[in-house]
């Protein structure tokens, strides 16, 4: 059991609060309005479990004894969905660990995706060894290729049987840990002794139980550089309107963060939160009164802000997510079709595929040689079925079914939410 310090952690008052905060908060839950903090809530000082039925995480990282032999291990690594900054980076790092820590001198990296792992696909395995990823973290994408799709389940593992593979590292999102999930519940049906170890990468954030994934820093840092240049573009110009659209499917994190760093939007629009068009309460009278009042305005809006604005269809793209209505481009037009008789100089960008192109930066080049080296470890260790995880600030093992059972967004009561809403001026509700 851990010791405690005898130490005092309560904070001195001045007495009785009686002045009613200013603050546009909420005390009640679930009304997409940031909370108050309350009065007495507590943070724990201690957060290591100390019972055993305790909800916790595995802890990740390397084992006394493993599952595997060293010589009898066949690795294979596959990156799947959009690009991401850091694929290179957890690539070589997997691809350095499996070689010198563990001494593994088959590695296969599977081209472009699961399609890449499929019996018949017309781009085979490349063998991977120090020499082939020497360099690869400079550049952004994946040496390897990715794409998006399912593939036939079986077939893919009598693939993998034939090519002698006992540890199979995917690396990808939401889409990518599905797929892997798959693939577990195959092998684990065929009882093969092979590990399916995930590597979480989405810009977006979104993966439940995991507090970040890679390229998320890099995304925000590039993404910046575009509100930046939208304040610019913005300020520059009389009633100037600045316009960023980012990505962020299902939630806002990668815009909400982005507004929090930068500290120059008025406005973002997240998937998490509806909003009007029109009305006293709605989009377009805001801006007109922001206009009035600071004679520019930067809103930044993620990619699936918005939808119910947009008539209801069910195209499906190549991962089998519902296909989203451009809510950038939408916003644009109508933006200048409602103040076309007034004087307005919008100016639209959006950086995605620069972000998604672009290298890691150091902090993710960091998260990701330790995810990967915690992936390598697992896997020796004949862990197999889960994704390396961020809790607590300490690195841990997810199992890929609880990853995959829902979706990480943002909270509107969070005390987060309430630092956006706090750093825009924005109002709580555009309704």
């Amino acid at each position: 059991m851990s010791h405690t310090p005898d130490i005092d952690l309560q904070i001195p008052t001045l007495g009785e609060r009686t002045v009613l905060s200013p603050l546009s908060l909420s005390t009640q839950p679930d009304d997409c309005i940031a909370d108050f903090t309350r009065a007495k809530a507590r943070v724990l000082y201690d957060r290591t479990p100390t019972q055993p039925d305790q909800l916790s995480f595995e802890l990740a990282g390397p084992r006394k004894y493993n599952f595997f032999e060293n010589t009898k291990v066949v690795a294979g690594i596959v990156t799947c969905g959009g690009l991401c900054p850091g694929l290179n980076n957890v690539v070589r790092d997997l691809v350095l660990t499996l070689w010198h820590l563990y001494e593994v001198r088959h590695i296969f990296g599977f081209r472009y995706g699961f399609r890449g792992i499929a019996p018949h696909s017309p781009d085979p395995p490349v063998l991977l060894d120090p020499a082939y990823v020497r360099t690869i973290h400079h550049e952004g994408g994946t040496v390897l290729g990715s794409s998006r799709g399912p593939q036939d389940v079986p077939a893919m593992v009598d693939n993998l049987e034939r090519l002698g593979v006992n540890a199979l590292f995917v690396v990808g999102g939401d889409g990518g840990m599905r797929g892997a999930t798959a693939l577990f519940d195959e092998i684990t049906r065929r009882n093969l002794p092979v590990a399916v170890v995930g590597v979480p990468k989405t810009i977006d954030n979104d993966l439940p139980y995991i507090e970040r994934t890679f390229g998320f820093e890099t995304a925000v840092t590039v993404a910046c550089q575009a509100i930046r240049a939208a304040t610019i573009e913005a300020t520059g110009a009389p009633r100037g309107v600045g316009l960023v659209r980012l990505m962020g499917r299902n939630a806002g994190f990668i815009a909400a963060s982005s507004v929090l760093a930068s500290r120059e939007a008025d406005l973002v629009l997240v998937p998490e939160l509806a909003f009007e068009l029109q009305g006293a309460g709605g989009l377009f009278a805001w801006l007109r009164g922001h206009l009035a009042e600071s004679g520019s305005a930067v809103i930044v809006v993620a990619e699936g802000a918005g939808q119910t604005l947009f008539p209801e269809h069910e195209l499906k793209d190549a991962s089998g997510n519902s296909q989203l209505g451009d809510i950038g481009v939408f916003l644009r037009d109508a933006i200048k079709k409602e103040f076309a008789k007034e004087e307005l100089n919008l100016k639209y960008i959006d950086p995605s595929y620069l972000i998604r192109a672009a290298p890691a930066n150091p902090g993710d080049t960091l998260f990701c040689g330790r995810l990967a080296e915690d992936a390598v470890h697992a896997a020796m260790a004949g862990k197999t079925g889960l994704v390396v995880g961020l809790w607590m600030n300490r690195f841990t093992y997810v199992p890929l079914h609880t990853v995959t059972s829902t979706t990480k967004r943002i909270d509107l009561d969070s005390m987060f939410w309430r630092s956006v809403v706090d750093c825009t001026g924005q109002p709580p509700l555009l309704r």
